[in-house]
């Protein structure tokens, strides 16, 4: 399974705890055919279905072509918006993550978006 090198998975974990704080409760790193866990705030089950959450968020693949050359500019992020909490999915270089948190001010997810696609630009997922 493509894995982010360890010290990217640090540094994943470090952006998103800087940008989101307590509020973090998980971290997943996803490519096309793999998903993976990186990080689970210790007061949550380990109960998500993460394959299921990773075919939907691999939509963002292909709606980064979609997005390509229009008037918008370059797809950056996604944040879903839940009863209890967000999820914010960031794609680059044919690997993503997504993280989930508790409820907050909407404007840290653009901090979060933005430091974790520096992190995905800097290493190669094959």
């Amino acid at each position: 399974m493509p894995h982010p090198p360890d010290e990217s998975v640090e540094e994943l974990l470090s952006a998103a705890r800087t940008a989101i704080g307590d509020e973090l409760r998980s971290l997943t790193y996803f490519t096309e055919g793999d998903v993976e866990q990186l990080y689970l705030r210790s007061d949550l089950s380990r109960t998500a279905d993460l394959v299921g959450f990773a075919e939907s968020e691999r939509h963002g693949f292909h709606a980064q072509s979609l997005y390509a050359d229009t008037q918008l500019g370059d797809y950056r992020f996604t944040v879903r918006v839940f009863e209890n909490g967000y999820l914010t999915r960031v794609i680059n270089n044919g690997h993503g993550v997504w993280v989930t948190t508790d409820s907050m001010d909407i404007d840290r997810f653009e901090e979060l978006a933005s430091a974790l696609a520096s992190i995905l630009r800097s290493f190669d997922p094959a």
